[in-house]
């Protein structure tokens, strides 16, 4: 039974520099054109895949506080009205840019059921924001945050990069102290990956982006890891840190490999045994929709061999890693028969522990952690 649903508002009022997910100018789009039809396919996505109530709801972009004070009433009028879950019981989060939200958005989220908010910040260094693109400074985190707790959010999470063009480890632990000192409930942090179609990326070809060596980055996660345990944040995922009771529950249902709906212009799903993408372009979306026909791009069923390998690779980000009783659930075959080769070879090498009946990463399992992961595709016969 699906449980989560993300929904994805692909506008943004500026492109960072690092940015590689769907996203378009504000400017001159059919904005309140494209929220009808998010509208329209929440109904008819409920209408193929029925549920009986979603866990968690994630609005994700682009940049969805980019929408004005109308648009974002309209949009969560919509959400409410057409998705089944309780704002009581459910989490229910909505994406934002420091500097974005008014105290008017705020009240409209809140009002609307939103208790959670995620922001990018990414760095508390306003040289290195300007750097990677970033039109918000330091202080705007501040002022926006103590605004969102003001209006009465408390479940509030920052996300920040490291590995950022130019980083120091000092100008990395000055930004960490500075995040910490906000005493939040949850933390993402992640390294920066230069993907293709970015602005740096185009930098790195013309070999005008300076970028920290490889050590130092690793250096920057043991410490990331160090001070979140050293304050009370529990690791419970690679990337992510939380108090206790404050982790993302939508988050985990990604790592748990579990199916959920993806709402809106490139947005991704897990539905019916298969990963299906939405067309990205705004108006490509919105076409298929306005004749009441999914904008689905691409589908892919998902044979069984993936899905054992997906809860691997999926599950192994997780600190608690896979259940051993959940695998053999799941796929009726035991684990360490199916991957007793990467398994053997992952414990020796000191990466993979087999404890209390989970498999996990070790502490130096977490700094190779993608080398891990591809030692358990294409083991499967898929005969």
């Amino acid at each position: 039974m699906i449980k989560s649903a993300y929904l994805h508002i692909p506008f943004c009022e500026h492109i960072c520099h690092y940015c590689d997910f769907n996203k378009v100018f504000l400017q001159g789009q059919p904005v309140d054109e494209y929220l009808q039809m998010m509208k329209r396919e929440m109904v008819m996505q409920l209408s193929k895949y029925p549920t009986a109530g979603l866990d968690t709801v994630f609005v994700g972009g682009g940049t969805p506080t980019s929408l004005d004070e109308k648009q974002l009433a309209f949009l969560c009028e919509a959400i409410n009205e057409t998705l089944p879950f309780d704002p009581k019981e459910a989490e229910y989060t909505f994406e934002a840019n420091p500097g974005d939200l008014s105290r008017e958005k705020l009240k409209i989220l809140y009002d609307s059921g939103v208790n959670r908010l995620s922001f990018g910040v990414q760095s508390f260094n306003d040289e290195l924001l300007k750097r990677i693109g970033r039109t918000h400074r330091a202080s705007e985190v501040y002022e926006t945050i103590h605004l969102a707790q003001e209006v009465g959010f408390t479940n509030i999470s920052i996300d920040l990069i490291y590995g950022l063009p130019g980083q120091t480890m000092e100008d990395f632990k000055d930004t960490l102290d500075k995040a910490i000192a906000l005493q939040l409930p949850h933390y993402s942090s992640y390294s920066l990956i230069v993907e293709p179609k970015t602005v740096f990326y185009n930098q790195m070809r013309r070999g005008k982006l300076n970028l920290p060596p490889q050590e130092l980055e690793a250096s920057m996660y043991e410490r990331l890891m160090e001070e979140m345990e050293k304050h009370g944040l529990h690791q419970y995922e690679i990337s992510n840190f939380a108090r206790a009771g404050f982790e993302s529950r939508h988050n985990l249902t990604y790592w748990d490999n579990v199916e959920y709906y993806g709402i809106g212009a490139g947005a991704h799903g897990y539905t019916g045994g298969k990963r299906v993408a939405n067309h990205g372009p705004v108006k490509k979306y919105i076409t298929p929709l306005l004749s009441n026909v999914l904008p689905v791009l691409e589908e892919h069923p998902v044979p069984l061999h993936e899905r054992m390998e997906e809860e691997m690779f999926l599950g192994l980000r997780k600190t608690q890693g896979v259940s051993l009783e959940i695998f053999k659930n799941k796929f009726f075959v035991e684990m360490t028969e199916i991957f007793r080769k990467p398994l053997e070879e992952g414990s020796a090498k000191g990466l993979l522990k087999v404890e209390g009946g989970f498999v996990r990463l070790t502490e130096r399992g977490k700094l190779l952690g993608n080398e891990v992961f591809q030692t358990f595709l294409g083991v499967i016969d898929s005969d």
